[in-house]
């Protein structure tokens, strides 16, 4: 049995090992990244069906969230590299720079080019996007200042170069389950300010205003 084993982890290893390696890494952190933020949209959207039982899974729109996560892959692979490359080390004067400039540049970046993306496949202009982004922006970033910088630490400090964008996809399941939330709430809102904005009043031919009339 134990002989079966080894070779069973052998053959494993043989096809497991260059999703992470060489040309192959690029295309295994895009798909991570596009099926993590899929997956963070289909948790969003069943926590959702379970307040309203009327809704239906749109999926549309968790495959909206996968076209997006995956365009993102690239830039987290080539950010990382860049970052090792420039930050050489494990020391934490230079894990510290790592974080300060990954809050500092790529979390800003990546919450633009999300609601941006998003807004774009749902058929909306650019400027439309970015206005979203604007208006959600400090809500977006004070959330993002409480999970990551702690998150990658981590990251720096003790996981390889080669898994740094799986370990980021696998920590960010619970942030694109809010980035989910997030982006599509707009939806409750607007329903919520018409509900309290006043009723239009219809003017009646032949009556006249009662200011009129005083």
């Amino acid at each position: 049995m134990i002989p079966r084993s080894k070779d069973l982890l052998v053959r494993i290893s043989f096809y497991w090992k260059p999703l992470f390696g060489g040309k192959y890494l690029i295309v295994t952190n895009t798909v991570c990244s596009g099926g993590m933020l899929a997956l963070g949209d289909v948790i969003q959207q069943s926590r959702d069906k379970r307040k309203d039982s009327q809704k239906r899974h749109d999926w549309y729109r968790t495959g909206r969230m996968f076209a997006v996560g995956c365009t993102m892959g690239p830039f987290l692979h080539y950010w990382y590299h860049w970052l090792d490359g420039v930050y050489v080390g494990q020391a934490l004067k230079t894990v510290a720079k790592k974080v300060l400039i990954d809050q500092m540049v790529a979390s800003p970046l990546f919450g633009a080019w999300y609601f941006i993306g998003m807004g774009v496949l749902e058929g909306h202009s650019v400027a439309k996007g970015c206005a979203e982004f604007r208006d959600k922006f400090w809500e977006f970033y004070k959330a993002d200042w409480c999970v990551w910088p702690t998150a990658q630490i981590i990251n720096f400090q003790f996981v390889p170069a080669k898994f740094r964008v799986l370990y980021v996809n696998t920590i960010t399941l619970g942030w694109d389950t809010y980035l989910s939330y997030l982006k599509h709430r707009v939806d409750e809102q607007v329903e919520e300010v018409e509900m309290d904005s006043p009723a239009t009043v219809v003017p009646i031919p032949g009556v006249k205003n009662l200011d009129d009339k005083l």
